[in-house]
């Protein structure tokens, strides 16, 4: 900052302590870069708790140039049995290198935080490397030392502290960087360093050198552990033999989870942050630090002595990870320090106060005749200058339409200062209170935010960087095949996976997959006839129809399937005809009301949902009804895309429904949805059982005559008696839980008005509608900022589990579901856990509850006057509790997949790390399929996991929905993606208006064979399932131009293309062109070889004969359909060049 607003005295002894007070909320950040501007050293903040430190980082970075470093809290409680989140690490890590460099700059951190003891600088001056390109490094060395900083060796990076080798190329994703590296070496030099993109693992730019920060804030190589062992030995004495005993994990090299509440006996003495800042450090702390500093230590205390008794993992004392209130006091007496007070104090020569005053009420009263007369009054009184301060872009157009009828025209100012030279301004800042600064300068400046204004915080988020998520890439990645899986061969049937295996014929080598059949018989298949190949989905797999190779079974299973495959395109193009057909409503659509309307959103829009906003209001504008799904995993803001939608329709004098499944749900929406619509004139009713039936006659009346815009309500919405004046949009949440017969209704619905679905998971035939583009499809897979992946443990159901699971959530001030599905002993459940885990405040709620009973439940629950919710699954699609951050789901072996992950996305609706605990019997008990289940959502805890699970969940759970039971038959014979492959080509051949032939669907495929290797080598792609998924990617490239991304991709991925894997291409660009020639046959030796085309084909003889008269040694025919040559072609590299000109000159 360059104006000083107030002239501060700051400390400059070691040991001085000044007090500053009348600190008022939101003008904190102002005397901090006024600190730090004038103070030499480094100025280190110390906040009562993580939200108020991450608010001042955001704060400062937009008024101060000075660096910023955010120390971060683990976010786990004192002894939990978590450890924190990898970014968490990391981060930390970076803040304490940075901390080893920095002399001047900002420090933010919570109380909490710096009395944590940390590994001792020592540590890291030891332990990070500086990699340069042109360094000279032994790849193998350094393998060696990346483990022992504890990076973890995986097939593709994708999270902080993992690495991956593959021939010359080293991936590495650093402590502390934001982005991976990869490494290319050209011997035992690096030839360059380029950060890349985790999702597409594309390079994206060169950098010169990377710090490599050790992957934990301990020693995890074999010194580390020795050290450990002879510590914990020395502590604990005897030590049990148990293997599930923390001392024969780690012992193992094993870091079980909370491992770092034994990180003192990784060290010979631990550091505190003390030991990392320089002398000269300025602390600024808050008043409320010391009480906050006594009350966590109690409470680590309190959880040393309830958890000590473990036998499993005996427990350090709480000095040993914590500095006492005390000696934190006596640390913090070494420096310079200043306390802020938000009260006034009496003025001394230590004491002074901030000339500052707070607002009078300036709210704005939307039901006064006069909303701004508050607002008005101050600025004709005030003789100042005034500036309004909003988060965002968008915000500022809101503020703007709200100050609009006061005649008031703000403007925008880029920084504070910029509000001397304006009486009234602008700034789009996140300052979230405002004040008014009487300067020692003459100027008076009031700073009225938002929050003045509307009453409410309207809190931003973060913009997420993270890429959107292609729904194709999402399909194709499940390919991750297991050896003993069945997969279908388009031309032979259902076999066995038995691996990629390479193998040599006359000296030439090939991979082929190894397929089993029906008596042991082997099939090997060339890697270029993979596309042949699809997972057999649909089934079960170990009952899987293995066909009999030779034999006709196959053949007349394909027919029977792609008879009925026609029949099915047909139907499903006739609902497509109806739709594109009947000519819906072209919405109008009017940007500035729009914008204004989008703008009231208190959040950042994700990448992903402003795509499928986008998406929606174009759909809508269109003739055509609309009918797109949205799939968004729980809490990743679908409602909005929906509300926008509304929006629309509403300014067009349409009528909008909203169905819901359950009346909790309707409720929430109707809150929802009326709040948001609260300044416009838009009347939101909702129909539910909580109305009375005098209520609801009134809303159904209102509604035939046009009174009723949007209206939010269980099925009795799409009843017969509910006639609408004119219904423009329905929009339905959550279409997996209606019935059949309301789906029928629905669908009656469905011609000609737009149609808009939310869901968290897809349904199964919903998925495969969209997949073939039957519905339009956006998905939302980026969550909101701030979000962290809800981890997800599968537990045999105890006692302790179940206490520890509880006591974490209810001991951070959150709430937790328990949920137990049977009604009849439910109370009997809540009994238990009350006796359980006294500390809770137990509640029950269940669909057999009265109404309003229930209602009343949910709404405790909410207010948080009960931290404990037994429920049963009516919480499915419940109303939001932020502060619930915890589920525990007894007999989770009993729940569809779809379900367990609409449950387990009750939680974690916040920040906070959430978790959800799948509690089983022995796994002895459980069905096949219920296991499947659980290690599916366990494996996909990451977000926006939904779209995945739908497609997880047609497998477990066969595809008989698709279209009827009828079908289920076909799928279970020819398998999930073989029928969905068919069903699309039918579709497509009868849009082309051209009747499907049955040769076209199971069309002949071309055989090639060069005699060359062609192969992508495993020393150049070493994992087989990634192997796998290109083979199939290459052999199903349908033109050179995909085989060209491809081929671009590899070499960015692996390095140079080897002279197999350059041939693998070739062969397959040469498939492509054979395709459109109609050839079904190559073949070709060291001195020649032939073509041969399909019967069917139109042989254009003119191309033949030009040849023939050019070159008659070389060309001539053979019958009808062969195409003979003979030439030198003794190099395999010749060969290629030869018959693909060959190719090509045909098909000029």
């Amino acid at each position: 900052m360059t104006t000083k607003y107030f002239t501060l005295d700051i400390p400059t002894q070691s040991n001085d302590h000044k007090i500053l007070g009348n600190v008022l909320a939101g003008a904190d950040c102002l005397a901090i870069a006024e600190i730090a501007a004038q103070h030499k050293g480094l100025t280190v903040i110390v906040t009562q708790d993580s939200k108020s430190a991450v608010r001042l980082e955001k704060v400062l970075r937009e008024i101060t140039a000075t660096e910023i470093c955010l120390f971060p809290d683990w976010e786990t409680l004192p002894y939990d049995a978590f450890s924190p989140h990898q970014e968490i690490i990391s981060a930390r890590l970076s803040a304490l290198f940075y901390l080893q460099q920095a002399n001047r700059g900002i420090l933010l951190l919570p109380v909490t935080t710096l009395m944590q003891r940390v590994c001792p600088p020592s540590f890291l001056q030891q332990n990070v490397l500086l990699i340069k390109n042109g360094d000279r490094f032994n790849i193998e060395r350094l393998r060696l030392q990346l483990e022992n900083a504890g990076y973890r060796t995986v097939e593709q990076v994708l999270e902080p502290g993992e690495f991956a080798v593959r021939g010359s190329l080293l991936d590495l994703f650093p402590m502390g960087s934001p982005l991976p590296f990869r490494l290319d070496f050209f011997d035992d030099e690096i030839d360059s360093i380029r950060t890349f993109d985790v999702e597409t693992q594309r390079t994206l730019a060169e950098i010169p050198q990377i710090n490599l920060l050790p992957a934990h804030e301990f020693p995890t190589d074999s010194k580390g552990i020795e050290f450990f062992r002879a510590r914990f030995r020395a502590t604990f004495g005897e030590i049990r033999r148990d293997p599930e005993h923390i001392y024969q994990q780690v012992s193992k090299g094993t870091l079980v989870s909370g491992i770092e509440y034994w990180q003192p006996l990784f060290f010979e003495q631990m550091g505190t942050l003390f030991d990392y800042l320089p002398a000269n450090s300025l602390l600024v702390e808050s008043e409320q630090n010391a009480e906050q500093a006594i009350r966590f230590y109690a409470d680590a205390e309190q959880r040393f002595e309830s958890r000590k008794v473990d036998p499993m993992r005996p427990l350090l004392p709480p000095e040993t990870l914590w500095l006492r209130a005390d000696e934190l006091n006596r640390h913090l007496k070494q420096y310079s320090r200043m306390t802020f007070k938000t009260e006034k104090v009496r003025s001394s020569v230590r004491r002074k106060n901030l000339p500052l005053v707070p607002l009078p009420p300036l709210q704005i009263q939307a039901q006064q005749k006069e909303p701004l007369q508050a607002l008005r009054r101050f600025i004709e009184s005030f003789d100042g200058k005034i500036v309004f301060s909003v988060e965002t872009e968008g915000r500022r157009e809101t503020l703007l339409d709200l100050l609009s009828p006061g005649k008031l025209k703000p403007k925008q100012i880029k920084r504070l200062e910029e509000a001397e030279e304006q009486h009234i301004s602008l700034w789009i800042s996140s300052l979230d209170h405002g004040f008014i600064l009487e300067s020692q300068s003459a100027v008076k400046i009031a700073v009225i935010c938002e929050t003045e204004l509307l009453g409410d915080r309207v809190q931003q988020r973060r913009r997420d960087k993270r890429k959107t998520v292609n729904p194709d890439a999402l399909i194709r990645n499940l390919a991750e095949l297991k050896i003993g899986q069945p997969v279908v061969h388009l031309e032979h049937g259902v076999g066995r996976y038995g691996g990629l295996v390479t193998l040599e014929n006359g000296g030439v080598k090939a991979e082929y997959l190894l397929l089993t059949y029906a008596n042991d018989a082997k099939l090997y298949v060339p890697v270029a006839g993979l596309h042949l190949i699809s997972r057999y989905v649909g089934g079960n797999e170990e009952t899987a129809p293995l066909h009999k190779l030779g034999s006709d079974a196959w053949s007349k299973a394909r027919r029977k399937a792609a008879e009925k495959i026609r029949d099915v395109a047909a139907e499903l193009l006739d609902v497509y005809a109806q739709r594109e057909a009947q000519k819906g409503f072209a919405f109008q659509y009017e940007r500035e009301e729009f914008q204004a309307f989008s703008a009231t959103f208190p959040f950042e829009e994700t990448f992903d949902q402003a795509l499928a906003i986008n998406a929606v209001i174009s759909d809508m504008c269109q003739p055509k009804a609309m009918d797109r799904l949205i799939c968004g995993d729980v809490g990743f803001g679908k409602t909005e895309v929906a509300m926008r939608a509304a929006f629309l329709a509403v300014m067009n004098h349409k009528q909008v429904a909203v169905l819901v499944p359950t009346t909790l749900l309707a409720q929430q929406h109707y809150e929802n949805f009326r709040d948001r619509f609260a300044n416009l004139p838009v009347n939101v009713e909702v129909l539910s059982r909580f109305k009375t039936a005098k209520e609801q006659k009134r809303v159904l009346a209102d509604l035939a005559d046009g009174k009723v815009d949007i209206l939010i309500g269980t099925h009795k919405l799409i009843q017969s008696d509910v006639k609408f004046h004119d219904l423009g949009l329905l929009i339905i949440d959550e279409e997996h839980r209606f019935g059949v017969r309301q789906k029928e209704r629905i669908k009656q619905l469905r011609a000609n008005i737009d149609i808009l679905t939310l869901t968290a998971t897809p349904i199964p035939r919903t998925l495969n509608m969209a997949m073939n583009g039957i519905r339009d499809l956006s998905i939302i897979s980026t969550p909101p900022a701030r979000r962290l992946t809800i981890k997800t443990f599968v537990r045999q159901q105890d006692d302790l589990t179940v206490r520890e699971a509880i006591l974490r959530e209810i001991l951070r001030g959150g709430q937790v579901y328990y949920l137990h599905n049977d009604v009849a002993s439910i109370e009997n459940c809540a009994e238990k856990l009350t006796a359980l885990v006294p500390e809770a405040r137990v509640t029950v709620g269940h669909g057999q509850m009265r109404e309003r009973e229930l209602e009343r439940v949910m709404t405790d629950f909410y207010h948080q006057r009960f931290n404990v919710l037994v429920c049963s699954t009516i919480i499915e699609t419940g109303i939001d509790v932020p502060t619930a951050n915890t589920i525990i789901i007894e007999r989770a072996d009993n729940f569809g997949l779809a379900q367990l992950h609409q449950l387990r996305g009750r939680v974690g609706r916040s920040h906070h790390q959430a978790y959800a605990y799948l509690l089983t019997p022995p796994p002895k008990l459980m069905t096949k399929d219920a296991l499947k289940r659980l290690e599916a959502l366990e494996s996909l805890d990451n977000l926006g996991a939904g779209f995945v699970l739908a497609t997880h969940d047609l497998e477990i759970r066969g595809a008989g929905e698709l279209l009827g039971s009828e079908q289920s038959g076909q799928i279970e014979s020819i398998g999930f993606s073989l029928y969905m492959e068919l069903l699309e080509a039918a579709v497509t051949a009868m849009k082309e208006g051209r009747e499907p032939s049955l040769d076209e669907l199971t069309q002949q495929q071309v055989e090639i064979d060069l005699r060359v290797s062609a192969l992508l080598p495993e020393d150049y792609l070493g994992d087989v399932n990634m192997r796998l998924s290109f083979y199939k990617r290459i052999a199903g490239a349908e033109n050179k131009t995909a085989l060209d991304e491809l081929k671009v991709e590899l070499i960015d991925r692996f390095g140079l293309l080897p002279e197999a894997a350059q041939n693998l291409m070739r062969i397959a660009e040469l498939r492509t062109l054979a395709k459109q020639l109609k050839i079904i046959k190559i073949d070709g030796t060291a001195t020649g070889g032939f073509i041969e085309f399909n019967p069917t084909a139109d042989i254009e003889p003119m191309k033949f004969l030009n040849l023939i008269q050019q070159q008659p040694a070389v060309f001539k025919f053979d019958g009808p359909t062969k195409f003979r040559f003979s030439h030198n072609l003794e190099q395999p590299k010749v060969r290629l060049e030869f018959v693909l000109n060959l190719l090509n000159s045909l098909s000029d």
